[in-house]
């Protein structure tokens, strides 16, 4: 099976299971999740892969144990994060640029958690590059743990065992095998579809509460002038 190479090739999903098998799945996993150096790595496309190939039978694992397995290194990972998170505090916003960390990335990631609260958590999990940072912004915020942790477990299911399963479920259809280059695509897109819904039903409530046009603060429209002050005008 050839997948699409959307770097260099050992960020290929393909090369990377054959090459570390379920163990580097789950490092992979759990840096992506929690730690600053993961980022840029391919975590839904290495998932859905990983289903892929485990119901292909060229990952020789079962399939619970592994959507299992997955779902831990996630739910970890994010713990990790929201520690280092509540360690380093403030100071992450003032560490300078380097080859591996961008403080853009950062200022994406708690702008996200800022805009949709607890709930970003399970989002970000489907966004590349935010799901990174969201659970360190959710520590240097000093998020409730028990919230985070309810959150955290929630997002871990639905990415972790979602994306295997979807690639478990679609591996034995042969238009998959044919067409796995635009599957790859199309998860990433569809990984925004979550942030898109929550951007349009946001922006719809803002659009309710805006005042309506010529109304001023607290209801009503602008006072007509009186008569006597027209013509005091003329």
């Amino acid at each position: 099976m050839n997948t699409l190479a959307l770097g260099p090739q050992w960020l290929d999903p393909d090369y990377l299971i054959a090459t570390f098998g379920l163990i580097g799945v789950l490092v992979i996993v759990f840096a992506e999740s929690g730690l600053l150096i993961g980022f840029f790595l391919p975590g839904d496309a290495l998932l859905f892969t990983t289903g892929l190939l485990v119901t292909t039978n060229k990952l020789d694992q079962p399939l619970a144990l592994v959507c299992f397995l997955v779902v831990l290194a996630a739910v970890i990972g994010d713990q990790v994060g929201y520690l280092f998170g509540r360690k380093v505090g403030p100071s992450l916003f003032k560490r300078p640029d380097s080859r591996l960390f961008k403080q853009e990335n950062v200022e994406k990631a708690h702008d996200f958690f800022e805009k949709y609260g607890p709930k970003s958590l399970i989002l970000a999990r489907f966004v590349p590059i935010v799901r990174t940072f969201t659970p360190i912004i959710a520590g240097v915020s000093r998020m409730n743990y028990r919230s985070f942790i309810t959150f955290n477990i929630v997002g871990g299911v639905l990415w972790g065992a979602g994306v295997t399963l979807l690639g478990a479920l679609l591996g034995n259809v042969a238009f998959v095998h044919k067409n796995i280059e635009l599957i790859l695509i199309a998860i990433v897109l569809v990984s925004v579809v979550p942030i898109a819904i929550e951007y349009l039903r946001a922006r719809g409530k803002s659009k309710k509460e805006a005042p309506a046009p010529g109304s001023v603060p607290g209801g009503g429209t602008p006072a007509e002038p009186s008569r006597r002050g027209r013509h005091a005008k003329r």
